[in-house]
């Protein structure tokens, strides 16, 4: 009995496991066959999306656990990394609060989803409808295109929920991403699409995105001081329903049609 007990205990800890992984699996999206990296390629040099987690400082880390409310802004964490607030020996009945105004304090992602031909960039024709035997067309851009995402409706301090959006997008996806990319004229990809005798041959390029949506919160946070006690008391809490667009940096989505009449 207890032997047989034990074997369901291991079978259902492992089934737990296991679909916890499939879960977080699925959170990062495949890069489909028709999508390549062409950062080699690119005539225009984007620079590299830099935005890692900002460590909190032992300070930073005492205060944020006192809070009711996640803290993950950077810029508040930043602030906060940056303040130094002295022991006192002889602080018995001191008390401050201290007002440091109205944050967008946390992100929480509800839904990422990819669209790998968000925007398209580019078009390559070849007419063979004269022709006797295949003919050869490759990606080549025409001009220069920048490509922008953003959030999907206004919210307050939309520059700190960008960085909070991005980061999370970034951690889901496993996928450099970027609220602008670039890509040059004259960017070009070796690989051939081959159009048929009697046909028009069309490759299309598309810019791929990524569409984050999720919750905001926002609040008025003070630091409260009494004696040697230090904490964060958040008021005045608010949260706000946001979506944003953020482009794949670097990649680019093809797709070849051809045709017996010009598109």
């Amino acid at each position: 009995m207890k032997k047989s007990l034990l074997v369901s205990l291991v079978f259902l800890l492992s089934f737990s496991f296991s679909s916890a992984v499939l879960a977080e699996g699925k959170q990062k999206p495949k890069i489909p066959s028709s999508v390549m990296e062409i950062s080699k390629e690119n005539t225009y040099p984007n620079p590299t999306q830099d935005l890692p987690y900002l460590q909190p400082s032992e300070l930073t880390r005492s205060l944020i656990d006192t809070s009711d409310v996640p803290i993950e802004n950077p810029d508040l964490i930043r602030i906060l990394n940056e303040s130094t607030i002295s022991d006192a020996p002889l602080a018995l009945g001191y008390r401050a609060t201290v007002f440091l105004g109205e944050w967008a304090l946390n992100y929480e992602s509800t839904e990422t989803a990819t669209n790998w031909e968000y925007q398209k960039i580019n078009t390559n024709f070849q007419d063979n409808r004269g022709g006797k035997l295949p003919v050869q067309v490759h990606y080549k851009q025409e001009g220069q295109k920048i490509v922008k995402g953003g959030l999907t409706a206004k919210v307050p301090e939309a520059e700190h929920v960008k960085k909070m959006m991005l980061l999370k997008a970034m951690k889901k996806t496993n996928l450099p991403l970027s609220f602008e990319t670039i890509i040059g004229a004259g960017t070009k990809k070796d690989q051939v699409y081959n159009i048929p005798p009697k046909k028009l041959g069309y490759l299309y390029a598309y810019a791929p995105a990524v569409n984050e949506k999720g919750k905001v919160t926002y609040g008025e946070v003070y630091l409260v001081l009494k004696g040697n006690k230090k904490s964060i008391v958040v008021k005045n809490i608010t949260s706000q329903g946001i979506g944003a667009w953020i482009p794949l940096q670097d990649h680019a989505s093809f797709g070849f049609v051809t045709s017996d009449r010009p598109r």
